[in-house]
């Protein structure tokens, strides 16, 4: 089958799926197109993470691999050896210049600073995209990838992998059916960042000093869109996101799994106020060891106002126990939601709820409340190959769901980097009461990585 109509194909596929977004940010309708052969993908990114989209498309044709270290290329290709007869590239702009109609889709497993990049330079090609979490480095990025979506009509998905559990459909079921009743408070927290040199590693000294660039890494390319900063042996590989030029700490790392429950079930998408309540440790080049942020959210449609908690830190279990009344310990990270008729946990993928009253558990577990939600098959990357290839709905972690959820995020960083409480206005994406903050709402990019401008027009 020539390029031309595989291309054809599925750019069809994506139109009817764009047309089927049912309920918000969770679509679910079916899309027709390509269901023979095999999708041709290309991965941005093949270290570390890289092994769950190598899994996940392992009964595709891997057709092109890019990385920006060439030490990383072929890292899994013990396992799936049929990578090594892929193209390689350091360069993905490149890669899609010279085999935009030979590849189907592409996995981006990079550094935080590079997700929206690469993955706008796909879409604006008509290529389907599934990218690692978090899905932006910035606000502005994340409202542009989900105009994008819209614009180039193709499949999209963030790599969640508690978003295609079933606990998490069960809990909204749970919800559906008025089991907790309102819902008014709801915390989710998470242990670390761990400063132990495996994804977190504290520099000898700062600003951290400059180190020999290892060899096979293009280093250049490696910052992107960032501003010329000097090597460090920090950053790479995979220690990066304990900066703020290229990660979001624990915060970012783990937000989209941990608060991922509370999120999608409440409709927690624009909060008014933001505010840092502590901030432990950090400075102008590293994140924060602990942190703790409250969210205020006002109704949503016959959702009562909610107060959303993020901690992260060593202890970061709420201190909660007595003002709510439990009688049972907490669990060491997750979420908990004060419903005024039952109070809910989950754990740190957002799966396994359960009632803390147990009595009340077991009486739930002799209802039968009917499984609204369809189970996914797999994890995000098997869920978004079905997709693409017409076998399966839009993923539940499109750009819909995932760019306001990345969102809710990164505004709690910039309150954490800057301290105090911000107020937003959602409609108009600005800061209100304290205008000079948003300027980190985009930030600058190098000349000749300027992508997305357009969708502003």
């Amino acid at each position: 089958m020539k390029s031309y109509n595989r291309r054809s194909f599925l750019k069809t596929a994506a139109a009817a799926t764009a047309g089927t977004f049912i309920l918000p940010y969770c679509s679910t309708g079916r899309i027709g197109a390509l269901k023979n052969g095999k999708l041709n993908i290309a991965m941005i990114g093949c270290g570390n993470i890289a092994s769950m989209a190598f899994e996940g498309c392992a009964d595709e044709n891997i057709v092109a691999l890019c990385d920006v270290d060439s030490n990383m290329l072929f890292q899994y290709a013990d396992e799936y050896p049929q990578i090594k007869k892929a193209k390689t590239f350091s360069d993905f702009r490149v890669m899609l210049d010279e085999m935009e109609d030979e590849i189907d889709a592409v996995c981006i497993n990079t550094p935080d600073h590079t997700h929206f990049t690469a993955t706008i330079a796909c879409m604006e090609r008509g290529i389907h995209v599934f990218t690692q979490k978090p899905l932006t480095h910035n606000i502005w990025q994340a409202r542009t990838l989900r105009k994008a979506m819209h614009k180039y009509n193709v499949i999209t998905n963030m790599g969640n992998q508690g978003h295609t559990y079933g606990g998490i459909r069960r809990l909204r079921e749970w919800y559906e059916a008025d089991v907790f009743g309102q819902i008014t408070e709801v915390h989710s927290w998470i242990g670390g960042p761990n400063w132990d040199g495996n994804y977190f590693n504290m520099p000898e000294s700062f600003p951290p000093p400059v180190d020999p660039i290892p060899e096979g890494l293009d280093y250049d390319l490696w910052l992107g869109p960032n501003q010329k900063i000097p090597f460090n042996k920090n950053y790479h590989p995979k220690r990066w996101r304990g900066f703020h030029p290229f990660g979001t700490g624990q915060f970012g790392d783990w937000f989209c799994h941990v608060a991922d429950a509370p999120i999608w079930l409440l409709d927690l998408y624009e909060p008014v106020t933001i505010e840092a309540e502590e901030v432990t440790g950090g400075n102008e080049y590293i994140v924060p060891s602990s942190v703790r942020v409250r969210y205020e959210f006002e109704a949503r449609g016959t959702k009562k106002p909610c107060k959303f908690y993020w901690h992260n830190g060593p202890n970061p279990i709420p201190d909660i126990k007595e003002e709510w009344g439990l009688t049972s310990d907490l669990p060491s990270d997750g979420s908990i939601f004060k419903g005024e008729k039952n109070i809910v946990t989950t754990n740190n993928r957002s799966d396994d709820p359960h009632l803390m009253d147990l009595d009340a558990m077991r009486e739930l577990n002799k209802l039968k409340i009917p499984e609204k939600y369809p189970r996914v098959e797999g994890g995000p990357v098997a869920e978004f190959v079905r997709a693409v290839k017409g076998d399966g709905p839009m993923p539940g972690s499109n750009f819909d769901y995932a760019a306001p959820m990345t969102e809710v995020m990164l505004l709690g960083i910039i309150a954490v980097n800057h301290g105090g409480k911000i107020e937003w206005d959602s409609k108009n994406m600005k800061i209100t009461n304290r205008p000079e903050l948003n300027v980190y709402l985009k930030e600058p990019v190098r000349e000749g990585w300027e992508y997305g401008l357009d969708l502003w027009k």
